[in-house]
């Protein structure tokens, strides 16, 4: 029974209605956004940008992200069972899913999203999924920001009270009426030449940036 509704909540349709009932239910938090303007004008004037974010956070997102809808914004998922999903949740909200992750089809999703960004010019990507652990930034963003020629955006979503599941990243949900910030930091221009040692020097410089803001 289980399986058949998660076959069910990975079609088409069923994603559509749960994009709008996931929409609804955001819609009784009070959001507020800060420091939105420094990387969309960077974007307007033709920069290419890459959201970063953690999978802890990603709840909100669903209500930002379609203003940028002009940009084809691009947002690898998993190819698992949840990741269908989740893709069939974000391409409703007018966000294409990579489909890819580290134990299957990754390289491929990598590439594809380095070329979309190039193409679009924007993209978001979580930083430790699809499967963690927790607080550990993955290369994925600084290859495919490196690649694309894209500047990482870091950010985080916070909120006076949610809920934390059970799971690996303590999934939040800001609960009805809460206050809760989406707060985007200065952006990250990456040097132009990048050997092993300064991939991992800005992967920990990210992950410094980012890990006080979990929860």
């Amino acid at each position: 029974m289980f399986k058949k509704l998660r076959n069910i909540a990975g079609t088409k349709f069923a994603g559509a209605v749960l994009y709008r009932i996931l929409r609804m239910y955001c819609g009784l938090v009070r959001l507020k956004i800060e420091n939105e303007n420094e990387w969309s004008q960077y974007l307007k004037q033709g920069g290419r940008v890459l959201i970063c974010l953690w999978h802890q956070q990603l709840l909100l997102s669903i209500i930002f992200f379609p203003k940028y809808k002009e940009y084809r914004p691009s947002v690898m998922t998993s190819k698992s069972r949840d990741g269908d999903v989740s893709t069939r949740i974000v391409e409703a909200g007018g966000v294409t899913a990579v489909r890819g992750s580290s134990s299957r089809g990754g390289i491929a999703a990598l590439r594809e999203m380095i070329q979309r960004i190039k193409q679009y010019r924007l993209g978001a990507h979580t930083l430790d999924g699809p499967q963690g652990p927790i607080g550990i930034v993955k290369l994925g963003a600084i290859a495919i920001a490196n690649d694309a020629g894209a500047v990482m955006v870091p950010a985080v979503i916070t909120a006076d009270r949610a809920w934390y599941l059970h799971s690996w990243d303590r999934f939040m949900i800001p609960k009805p009426f809460s206050k809760a910030t989406i707060k985007f930091l200065p952006k990250i221009e990456l040097p132009p030449v990048m050997n092993k040692e300064e991939y991992e020097k800005q992967r920990k410089n990210l992950e410094d940036i980012m890990k006080p803001y979990l929860h």
